[in-house]
């Protein structure tokens, strides 16, 4: 498997299981729960496939900075957290960063 494609998956099922927590109310509602622990089961396993071909380092900065800026945009969303201007321009900054890791430096082509 790709270790980008492995990568992304992992973001994905991390933001999909920090959302079911939020739905579990503290784990006293058990469909989001399950969901929580396949999410961060999917999230781990897919980043251990990440880490065979990229730097640890990278992949952590991706994953924690493109989980926290997806989290924020869906509880934006779905659970009416509020975002000002210094947040929005925090999520820039991340977004930034994590493109210019995948586009302008050799360690995150995993060289």
């Amino acid at each position: 498997m790709n270790p980008w494609v492995a990568l992304w998956i992992a973001i994905l099922s991390e933001v999909i299981g920090t959302l079911a927590l939020k739905a579990s109310e503290g784990f006293t509602r058990w469909a989001p729960s399950v969901v929580v622990v396949l999410g961060y089961g999917a999230a781990f396993y897919f980043l251990s496939v990440s880490l065979r071909s990229i730097p640890v380092g990278v992949v952590y900065a991706i994953w924690s900075g493109a989980g926290l800026a997806l989290i924020v945009v869906a509880s934006w969303f779905l659970f009416g957290q509020r975002l000002d201007l210094a947040a929005f321009g925090g999520l820039f900054l991340i977004l930034s960063g994590i493109l210019v890791l995948q586009c302008f430096s050799q360690a995150g082509r995993g060289l």
